[in-house]
């Protein structure tokens, strides 16, 4: 699976006040969640290629000389503005199985779409669990034999 690095500092000081001069200066306030929480900040601009895409990264975050392998867990948005106000991760462990939703990715144009009918994808993404070395950046199905009223289910996968 693909990763993003992602550098910041650690907060030492938690709470209201020190999390809003935090957002004052484009940082966000983030915790990693693993054999113990971390409290850390690195800047807005960082997360832009982990948020606003539809493909899914492991995220090496990089804080003071110690790397930590992890996963978005959670984000909140800010309610007008959709500033990213928090950030929750996941430390990875390589003997622990977890579960991400991996997008689908269609290949190919269906016999029935050119015949006239519609394509419908109710799933664009799939819950995998696996170990993190064994998850895949993303799921490709082919649906180029698919005539109308044809359809591939989860277990045909």
């Amino acid at each position: 699976m693909k990763s993003i690095t992602i550098k910041g500092t650690e907060r030492e000081i938690v709470g209201k006040v020190a999390t809003k001069a935090l957002r004052n200066a484009d940082k966000v306030p983030c915790v990693i969640y693993g054999k113990k929480t971390i409290h850390f900040s690195a800047e807005e601009k960082a997360f832009r290629d982990l948020v606003y895409t539809a493909k899914v990264y492991t995220v090496a975050i990089e804080l003071e000389g110690k790397t930590y392998n992890t996963i978005l867990q959670d984000i909140q948005f800010h309610p007008v503005t959709d500033r990213i106000l928090h950030m929750d991760f996941y430390e990875l462990f390589d003997n622990h199985p977890i579960t991400m939703a991996i997008p689908v990715v269609l290949e190919g144009t269906s016999k029935g779409v050119r015949n006239g009918g519609r394509l419908l994808v109710p799933n664009r993404k799939l819950d995998i669990r696996a170990t993190p070395n064994n998850l895949p950046d993303e799921i490709k199905i082919d649906i180029s034999n698919l005539a109308i009223g044809d359809k591939i289910s989860v277990i045909d996968l």
